[in-house]
């Protein structure tokens, strides 16, 4: 049996054989590394092997879906017995990682595929990847977009998110590549005044009373024994490298920051040793100080950073705590930051001098360019769509009267549901492939979905979080930039009257479409324009009473010595439970040990677990209606981003594709 249905190889065998293309044919399961079963077909050619689309596409017409192989093999000859039987055991090993691609595997042919092949290797954690695979059909997406250009721009090409969207296999990136020289950048310590980004000016006008306590953090296993004199330099390598990690802020008419120079005698570095400690006090006084240490940031004086050190002795692995107020971070920071730890570390160790990769372009001039669009004709002509976004908005049902004072943080709770690892691999490589979509398109199609169960409302209105390293000016370069570049944006997703959720999927696609420059105008308009009066109607429109945040996969964030993986120790409260709290509901995405978790934050004054549950549960449900419906044969299908040129609605485009099927049979 796989996955519910019985299947008889031989009747797989039989009809595969039947392809005229085909002299022998042998199918057997394979485990991948979760213990799924999958069908894997091995195939000896006539002459030309066929292609796995048309392998597949010959299947379906004659079997069911749950009977077509995830992977096709082709053979030269299959390998037999002393009795001239077919060896099933001597088949070899096949890289399941491409298990559901229809292109067939090509290598490198020009050193800058070859480039491009290590790169994507290396940021997708697969094992080989063809010149002719998609970036998002092996589970790419926009964060990681961000990785793959920082690993090309340091192999000398230069890459950019937008090329990458625009050609989305290495065969295509790597025919419009130029090899010019990158952004040029200030290497040395960037010092002085910063203006706030709109993502800061937001921060400090949610007036929290304890606005030195809202950081993000992160908890690592680390190799016993390290070096602690050797960590304390690598650190220090950080706060030199990353400029963001100096920042200071002061309140006189308004909040300012500054970039301050480096003081090689303050590095926020602390050892503890608790070997001699039992697991279970270890792990006490590792949250205990975890909770202090969150509490310890000082956004005037400093330290904006903490970094702890816990050796557990008996050459168990060691703890290591890092603790960033979020005025100086985000989620693809981290992944610069953890990086370079280790590059670090590891160069201290061997007695080199620590070299780091180039920096790029500086924070504080990525907010002076920001300061100055904001002010420019350019924005100008985005008032107009942001201003319709949330003209009118209905408030969610809550079980609880809401007052001013119900929906603070002390009172927040968290519900937590996920898929399973193949439903995760089905959202990130086999959805993609169907509709042209990427992951928030799919995640916010179940999310519109989902409030109209529960809601009856047939539109959603929700503040989306985007990674906001948008490609505003060409001479800027942030894919190894340390800061908070978050951009907060709202979105009225439309349900209207679509039933079928295919054709949701694709309406909501376009809806996200046709956001401006990824949604960084809004923030840019509500607190850098000049347009006052402007200003004032945007922030008196209805806010969001929903946030959403696909956070990327985490899986490839740490895959360097000393750095072994995520610890599942509390790394402490990040957030002061003093205040209120911005949204009704917050759910943040990311894929971990390659399941998709989806966290449902909510106010236990405002709302029962069990109407959360529910809802989260709903949301799965639909997603995973939407896997299925996406896995199912015959469907699939463009939209007008697709074909940007064309200048097609999607009926037009619906009937040339029907018209250019029918020619085809």
């Amino acid at each position: 049996k796989i996955r519910g249905f019985r299947i008889e190889l031989g009747e797989i065998e039989a009809v595969l054989a039947q392809h005229p293309d085909l002299r022998e044919t042998v199918v057997i399961t394979r485990e991948d590394r979760a213990e799924n079963k999958h069908l894997v077909a091995y195939v000896v050619p006539h002459r030309e092997p066929p292609t796995t689309s048309q392998l597949r596409c010959f299947l379906k017409k004659l079997l069911p879906d749950y009977m077509v192989p995830s992977l096709f093999v082709s053979l030269d000859a299959l390998p037999l017995t002393a009795n001239g039987k077919v060896d099933r055991n001597a088949l070899p090993e096949p890289d399941l990682s491409r298990m559901g691609l229809e292109v067939d595997f090509i290598l490198p042919h020009t050193p800058t595929e070859e480039i491009l092949v290590k790169n994507w290797i290396d940021v997708l954690g697969r094992e080989q990847v063809s010149i002719h695979d998609n970036f998002f059909e092996l589970g790419g997406d926009s964060v990681l977009s961000i990785q793959v250009v920082a690993h090309a721009n340091q192999a000398g090409l230069l890459l950019t998110p937008k090329l990458l969207f625009q050609h989305q296999t290495i065969a295509e990136l790597a025919s419009v590549l130029s090899t010019t020289l990158p952004v040029q950048a200030e290497q040395g310590v960037v010092t002085g005044q910063v203006p706030l980004t709109p993502i800061q000016h937001w921060f400090f006008a949610q007036n929290l009373s304890q606005s030195h306590h809202y950081n993000q953090s992160v908890l690592l296993e680390v190799l016993p024994n390290l070096n602690p004199e050797l960590l304390k330099q690598a650190v220090q390598q950080l706060l030199v490298h990353h400029d963001a990690l100096r920042l200071r802020f002061t309140l006189s008419n308004s909040w300012q920051q500054v970039n301050t120079a480096i003081d090689e005698t303050a590095v926020p570095f602390s050892v503890s040793d608790l070997s001699k400690l039992s697991a279970s006090e270890q792990r006490s006084f590792l949250e205990a100080t975890a909770d202090e240490l969150q509490v310890s940031l000082n956004l005037s004086n400093g330290p904006i950073i903490r970094v702890a050190l816990f050796q557990l002795g008996n050459d168990k692995p060691g703890r290591l705590l890092l603790i960033i107020h979020h005025l100086a971070v985000d989620g693809v920071s981290w992944r610069i930051l953890l990086e370079d730890l280790a590059t670090a570390y590891q160069q201290l160790s061997q007695g080199k001098a620590v070299q780091l990769p180039a920096k790029t372009t500086a924070f504080k001039d990525w907010a002076s360019r920001l300061m100055e669009y904001g002010q420019s004709l350019a924005v100008a002509g985005k008032w107009d769509y942001w201003l319709a976004q949330s003209s009118t908005s209905a408030s969610l049902p809550v079980d609880y009267p809401l007052t001013n004072t119900a929906n603070t943080g002390g009172s927040a709770a968290q519900v937590s549901v996920s898929l399973s690892v193949e439903q995760t691999q089905a959202l990130l490589q086999d959805v993609p492939a169907v509709y042209n979509t990427q992951i928030n398109d799919v995640l916010l199609t179940a999310l519109v979905q989902t409030f109209f169960q529960w809601t009856g409302k047939r539109s959603l209105l929700v503040d989306l979080e985007g990674h906001g390293r948008e490609e505003l000016f060409e001479d800027v370069d942030l894919s190894r930039t340390v800061g908070w570049f978050t951009t907060v944006f709202p979105v009225r997703l439309q349900l209207g009257e679509i039933e079928h959720l295919g054709e949701l999927l694709k309406s909501v696609k376009e809806q996200l479409r046709c956001l401006p420059n990824q949604g960084i105008d809004y923030g840019i308009l509500r607190y850098l324009s000049q347009d006052t009066l402007k200003q004032s109607q945007l922030e008196a429109l209805p806010q969001a009473e929903v946030s959403f945040n696909y956070l990327g996969q985490f899986d490839r964030v740490i895959s360097k010595s000393p750095l072994l993986g995520f610890a599942k120790e509390s790394s402490g409260q990040n957030y002061s439970s003093w205040g209120n709290r911005s949204y009704k509901l917050e759910i943040d995405g990311f894929v971990e040990s390659g399941k998709l978790e989806l966290n449902w934050t909510y106010s236990t004054n405002v709302y029962q677990r069990l109407t959360i549950e529910r809802l989260a549960q709903s949301f799965i449900k639909v997603l995973t209606d939407l896997l299925a419906h996406c896995q199912s044969s015959e469907l699939g299908g463009f939209t007008p981003s697709d074909f940007p040129e064309a200048g097609l609605n999607q009926q037009e485009l619906d009937r040339l594709v029907a018209k250019l099927n029918t020619s085809q049979k």
